[in-house]
């Protein structure tokens, strides 16, 4: 039996695919194309199309992602307009950066080695600051517009946020921050991702955290927000050139139109520091990927290619796993605890 073109199995097989993703999509507000782009590369499908593809789902997944944010009242509009356009302005300084060192014939090197240490150095230092409990949980039952603690805050963050130049703005989360600091991390995680070639979310929402103090999940939805803009620009231009397959889109999003709801959710659930401790999980496994399939391409080795995505797959079927369990068990001490606090 075949729909779209497809075999069952295959379409049953994306479904699948896309409730997994969409899970970490909306959870940590990246892991897109992160994870589509280099399986459908590896299942046989052209470049242009992968990427194409790619695109149009993580514009789709994105869109449900943020919508369920905003109910939870996880996205701030206005920062996150400030950062599309910090973050437009650098990345096209890193894409001359990048044009730069393909000039000269260094760019495949440079960049795939940058990419391994950015994914790792993050994943562990997001990874060691919440094992050590730095940056505390925020407790998800108070105001989302009360003031945070100091100790709620990154130490890096609380510096950014004493720098007092006008104009200074509201933060959801309750505290105010220079424009021109917002805007100055916009625009280094933006050179960062038009060096790197890549979405950039694995970037940002750490740099929304550390850099800037928001809580995470405010973090994880304003994230999401640019990534509709980013997502659906991308899309649509390869959708121009025909390299956008339906039969591939379609598919993944009616997988993720659930996963990404249950994702967006959890965040509302679990504690922060262990949102944190997933996040760098992903990273550091995800850079471990990377490395693998780089190297089987420096030694023609294409066996090395199926080695890498099945450590991702391995890893976000893991990651997502812990993720639901931690929502269900949440969920279920709530349950407990209710009847109690109600006598």
């Amino acid at each position: 039996m075949e729909i779209l073109g497809m075999s069952l199995a295959l379409i049953v097989l994306f479904v699948g695919f896309g409730l997994l993703i969409g899970i970490l999509f909306g959870f940590f507000g990246m892991g897109g194309s992160f994870l589509v782009t280099p399986a459908l590369l590896v299942m046989g499908y052209d470049a242009n199309v992968a990427v194409g593809s790619g695109l149009a789902f993580v514009f789709g997944t994105s869109v449900i992602a943020t919508l369920k944010h905003r109910d939870l009242g996880q996205v701030d509009y206005k920062l996150g307009i400030l950062m599309i356009a910090g973050t437009t302005a650098g990345i096209e300084v890193g894409k001359i950066g990048l044009e730069y060192l393909q000039h000269i014939g260094l760019a495949g090197s440079v960049v795939s080695v940058a990419y391994v240490l950015l994914l790792g150095g993050i994943g562990v230092f997001v990874t060691y600051e919440a094992m050590k409990g730095s940056g505390g949980g925020i407790d998800h039952d108070v105001d989302e517009d009360a003031d945070l603690e100091d100790e709620d805050i990154p130490e890096i963050a609380q510096k950014i946020q004493s720098y007092n130049v006008p104009p200074m703005i509201s933060i959801r989360g309750g505290f105010k921050v220079s424009l021109w600091m917002v805007l100055a991390v916009a625009f280094a995680t933006g050179v960062l991702s038009g060096f790197l070639g890549v979405g950039g979310g694995f970037i940002r929402m750490p740099a929304l955290f550390y850099l800037i103090g928001v809580p995470v999940p405010v973090a994880v939805g304003t994230d999401l927000f640019e990534i509709v803009f980013s997502g659906g620009i991308g899309s649509f231009l390869y959708a121009q050139s025909g390299a956008v397959e339906l039969g591939i889109v379609v598919p993944l999003l009616a997988g993720s139109a659930l996963g990404a709801r249950v994702g967006a959710a959890a965040t509302n659930l679990v504690n922060e520091d262990d949102i944190k401790v997933y996040f760098g999980v992903m990273l550091l496994l995800g850079a471990i990927a990377v490395a693998v399939r780089e190297i089987g391409g420096v030694l023609e080795m294409p066996v090395l290619d199926v080695v890498s995505l099945v450590i991702i797959l391995g890893a976000a079927l893991l990651v997502s796993g812990a993720v639901v369990y931690s929502s269900i068990t949440m969920l279920r001490e709530g349950t407990d605890v209710s009847p109690s606090t109600a006598d």
